[in-house]
């Protein structure tokens, strides 16, 4: 699973990589001369080999945005329809005007003119700033893509651990309280050892009471919190070495509410 969401940060990054060459590649087809100027005099680089390693917009836009939009759902749900309406021609659209010119106009080369001198009403030039919003749009995701595969990754984690809890719960019902009581403590450890590696805690040792040590120590969790999973281990530990006696039900569905109780709390 980390490996993918490294992947995901690395394919964000590498779209904002693009989109940079994109606009300066639309800029630079619209406005040359413009563009030859700064790079000429106020940048004082050469023109020509920056111009060589642009793309052609028309047929590098089409992969970008197919690739760009799926990860705009994903990651920042709230602008996608922001981001395909900056591409789509509007379904109603009485006139074309340069506030809503988009992109799939340019791509297929829309001019707009009025009057005896057909003068351009709304043209290629039009489409700049759409795409600007597209870039800025994956720009705010490439800012906030620790953050937001930090929450996805969390719902994921707690989804799983969710459905073991379950199965512990499922066998505490079916009177299998030492089965019940082992599952429900590895969830806990797993979960503690998750904080622990999103914290960039160093772990020596995995039990649940060596890592609730541990997130003391960093102050990561408070008293109440180090004293109530400290129980839940030693319910764990009941579960799992104490041959004496068995389990008490109300002891395994302590284990278990209180293991869903850090899961959703301890972060």
């Amino acid at each position: 699973m980390r490996n993918n969401f490294e992947q995901i940060k690395a394919d964000v990054k590498r779209l904002h990589t693009q989109g940079v060459n994109l606009l300066n590649a639309i800029r630079d087809e619209q406005f040359p001369e413009q563009m030859e100027q700064h790079f000429t005099n106020t940048l004082k680089k050469n023109y020509q080999e920056f111009k060589k390693g642009l793309p052609v917009f028309k047929s590098a836009y089409q992969p970008w945005y197919s690739e760009a939009v799926a990860v705009v759902r994903i990651l920042l749900p709230l602008r996608h329809n922001d981001f395909v309406r900056l591409y789509e021609r509007p379904k109603v659209r009485k006139e074309i005007t340069r506030e809503n010119y988009v992109i799939e106009d340019y791509l297929s080369d829309t001019v707009v003119t009025a009057g005896f001198d057909k003068k351009v009403v709304a043209g290629p030039d039009a489409a700049i700033p759409a795409f600007e919003q597209q870039f800025h749009i994956v720009g705010a995701i490439l800012n906030t893509v620790e953050s937001t595969l930090l929450d996805i990754r969390r719902e994921i984690q707690i989804g799983l651990l969710d459905a073991e809890l379950d199965k512990a719960a499922q066998l505490a019902k079916n009177k299998l309280y030492r089965a019940a009581g082992v599952i429900a403590g590895l969830v806990l450890e797993k979960h503690l050892e998750q904080v622990c590696e999103r914290r960039q805690l160093k772990i020596s040792r995995k039990s649940i009471a060596d890592l609730n040590e541990l997130l003391k120590k960093n102050e990561i969790i408070d008293f109440p919190d180090y004293r109530h999973i400290g129980l839940l281990a030693e319910l764990h530990q009941l579960s799992i070495q104490n041959k004496k006696r068995d389990p008490e039900p109300a002891e395994i569905a302590d284990l278990i509410n209180g293991t869903d109780k850090v899961i959703k709390t301890v972060f």
